[in-house]
């Protein structure tokens, strides 16, 4: 019976985050819009921040709790998840397509993100400096964006960040709307963070497992569910790009926002977090940049590989930690 109420308490934060960012991205983006932003930088900077606050909510909250090693199982599980699980499955339903950009461009920073993030955390911390130094690199890469994006004001790839962005809500609708919307976005972000690590650390605790196994499985996959549900509604459309661009943004701003942000805040420790974790994780960077350097796509059954590497990690946390644990 308690359990039901752990994984009730994880359902109300999931909620509550979802609902959270909604509101924040929906309440700034069109604040700005309406204060003369064009919806170009708007898509670049506060969308893509805003979709990371959850993330960066949870993993606050979790170290300045005291379970470090959940905050960062939280953004390594969710990198692991996303290349794994997400593009696995969404590969399955459709081939998916890569913009040659995001291969020249966005996919080399991923895996230098990666092997740096790895090569921070080797000595078992994450200081405020190295924060610091983190969060300085998801500066210099959306500067570097929103410059890129100004000699491509025209192109298709200024259109879909366009598209985030609600022009005619932005233009009719007051703005003490947009304020109430930050705020409430900010509120259920902040207790749907609580809620979540009320349910997780209740859950690890009654069940008896790792509590950073359950950052890395089941809080990670939870809160790669958004994606999940966007990347399969994006495959039946045959979005493929669109899909692989969101995975690739997402673990970039996972690894130098979140982490930078969370560590500059309280410097973070692994609390359970293993170097295989890491291994697995760029283990999967370095696969999904071969995959889609090779064939500039990602077919079904590389796809299936994907898929079945998340799937044998999750094993491997099984029978590595949990029933050692047990």
């Amino acid at each position: 019976m308690l359990v039901l109420f752990d994984l009730l308490w994880l359902l109300a934060g999931l909620t509550a985050l979802y609902f959270g960012a909604e509101w924040l991205v929906g309440g700034a983006s069109r604040l700005a819009v309406r204060f003369g932003i064009s919806p170009l930088v708007v898509g670049l900077t506060v969308v893509a921040f805003g979709t990371s606050a959850p993330e960066l909510f949870v993993s606050i909250g979790f170290n300045n709790s005291g379970y470090p090693g959940m905050a960062l199982g939280n953004v390594i599980g969710s990198n692991i998840c996303n290349i794994g699980m997400v593009l696995g499955i969404s590969a399955f339903i459709c081939v998916l397509g890569v913009k040659s950009q995001l291969v020249r461009r966005d996919l080399p920073v991923l895996v230098l993100a990666t092997l740096a993030f790895t090569m921070i955390l080797w000595d078992g911390k994450i200081t405020r400096f190295e924060g610091i130094f983190l969060f300085i690199g998801v500066l210099i890469y959306t500067l570097y964006q929103l410059v890129l994006a100004k000699k491509i004001n025209e192109t298709e790839v200024a259109a879909d960040f366009e598209e985030e962005v609600d022009l005619e809500a932005a233009e009719n609708d007051p703005v003490w709307k947009f304020s109430l919307l930050i705020f409430g976005g900010l509120i259920g972000l902040y207790f749907g963070a609580k809620w979540l690590e009320i349910g997780g650390v209740g859950l690890a605790e009654r069940m008896g497992v790792p509590k950073a196994v359950i950052s890395l499985t089941l809080i990670a996959f939870s809160t790669s569910v958004p994606e999940l549900a966007t990347s399969i509604i994006a495959s039946l459309k045959r979005q493929g790009d669109i899909i692989t661009g969101n995975v690739i943004g997402s673990c970039l701003f996972n690894l130098l926002c979140v982490i930078g942000m969370t560590a500059a805040i309280t410097p973070l420790e692994t609390g359970g977090i293993a170097m295989s974790d890491l291994y697995v994780m760029i283990a999967m960077t370095v696969v999904l940049f071969a995959m889609m350097w090779t064939g500039k796509r990602i077919t079904r059954w590389e796809g299936g590989i994907l898929l079945a590497g998340y799937a044998g990690y999750c094993i491997f946390l099984w029978f590595d930690r949990v029933a050692v644990a047990a």
